[in-house]
């Protein structure tokens, strides 16, 4: 079973820590056996994340670019239109022609908001597959880190299911060795043909109903290495 979230990278957690006070007494007794683990923060921070964030706008900087120099064209296109439509406006706010020209804008800026994600739809296929390497080793070092620290419960403050814990509890550097001991890299390319598994679930989930054998998903190498 899974631990992770769909929103993973969505989700973030700051843990506090108690302010010494002068002439406290010794600090309350930390109870054996519970953790807490900001997954969010595992993923962001492991080595096969950050490397990949790095390389990707080197491996992608074609579709980048592309992606840059239609944004500045369409840009173009559009600020004489709407320079136009302001001058309009401001001459007559009753014209007629306002409704027409605001709706062409509209259109050039829906159309290119399209194109442009069409573009750059390679990059963010690449981050979704790199997200889906870590999640699927996630698991297996949140229990690593819980075994060798013999912890038996383990809090995610992002499900709300926490809000605060001294910093004793606090976990989440362990899991992150854990992953980056499990994962150092992993691939920036996806193959040919993969989509992420949300994707793939919507596609098992519509071909059951149909009553029909989903296709075989392109499956996540076991052991990834950089590219």
């Amino acid at each position: 079973m899974k631990i992770f979230s769909k929103s993973l990278l969505a989700a973030g957690i700051a843990f506090a820590a108690l302010s010494p006070i002068a002439a406290a007494p010794a600090a309350a007794q930390v109870v054996k056996g519970i953790g807490v683990v900001s997954l969010p923060a595992v993923v962001a921070n492991s080595n096969a994340y950050k490397t990949a964030e790095q390389q990707r706008p080197v491996t992608y900087k074609p579709q980048l670019d592309q992606a840059e120099a239609r944004r500045a064209a369409i840009a173009a296109q559009l600020q004489p239109l709407v320079d136009k439509f302001n001058a309009d406006r401001q001459a007559n706010p009753n014209n007629p022609a306002l409704n027409q020209q605001a709706q062409t804008i509209q259109q050039i800026q829906q159309s290119g908001q399209q194109e442009l994600q069409q573009l750059v739809a390679p990059v963010a296929l690449s981050r979704a597959y790199v997200t889906e390497q870590i999640e699927d080793r996630l698991d297996t070092a949140v229990q690593n880190a819980a075994r060798k620290k013999n912890i038996q419960l383990i809090l995610d403050p992002t499900q709300g299911a926490v809000i605060y814990a001294d910093a004793a509890y606090n976990i989440t550097q362990d899991v992150l060795n854990e992953l980056n001991t499990l994962l150092p890299n992993a691939q920036l390319v996806p193959p040919q043909g993969w989509v992420p598994r949300e994707v793939r679930q919507q596609q098992e989930a519509a071909a059951a109903a149909a009553g029909q054998a989903p296709a075989a998903p392109a499956a996540t190498p076991p052991a990834a290495t950089s590219r």
